[in-house]
C-alpha cells in the first residue's frame, strides 16, 4: 500500500512558499504531511498547513504526477493552494525554522529536498508557461 504525502505549493502575489525542514533530513520543502485514512489529499493539506504553520488554506488544484520519497512506499503529491487571510509562521510545530516566498525564477536556486526539487521544476513551468 502506498502512503501519500501532500506538499503545498502555497501561492500569494505570484510567489510560492518554501519551508526549511529541520528533521529528519534538513532542507527546503513544500510544507505538508501524510494523508490520514479517510482524508482526501486536499483535506490533509489544509490540516497539515494549519498544524505546521498556523494558517488556513484553500486548495485550488494539483501538479501532475507524484514523486517517490526516500522511505519505501511513500510518494509526494504537490497541491496548489492559496492562503485565506493570515501569515504563515515557522515553528508552529517546530517542523520548520524558516520560510521564504519565491518567484518562479527563484525556485531552481533553492536547496530543495530531492523529491521537492523535481516538483519545484514542474511548478516553475506551471506558474510561468513561457519557461517550458
Amino acid at each position: 500500500m502506498t502512503q501519500i504525502v501532500v506538499g503545498g505549493a502555497v501561492t500569494r502575489g505570484g510567489r510560492v512558499l518554501a519551508a526549511r525542514r529541520l528533521a529528519p533530513v534538513p532542507g527546503w520543502e513544500f510544507p505538508g504531511g501524510k494523508v490520514e485514512p479517510g482524508e482526501t489529499d486536499a483535506q490533509a493539506l489544509v490540516r497539515e498547513l494549519e498544524e505546521e504553520l498556523g494558517v488556513v488554506a484553500r486548495v485550488t488544484g494539483a501538479l501532475p504526477g507524484e514523486w517517490p520519497l526516500p522511505k519505501p512506499g511513500f510518494v509526494l503529491r504537490v497541491l496548489l493552494a492559496e492562503l485565506v487571510p493570515g501569515s504563515p509562521e515557522p515553528g508552529a510545530r517546530d517542523d520548520h525554522d524558516a520560510l521564504r516566498w519565491l518567484t518562479p525564477d527563484q525556485l531552481p536556486a533553492v536547496d530543495w529536498l530531492p523529491q521537492d526539487r523535481e516538483a519545484a521544476a514542474v511548478l516553475a513551468d506551471h506558474l510561468d508557461p513561457a519557461r517550458g
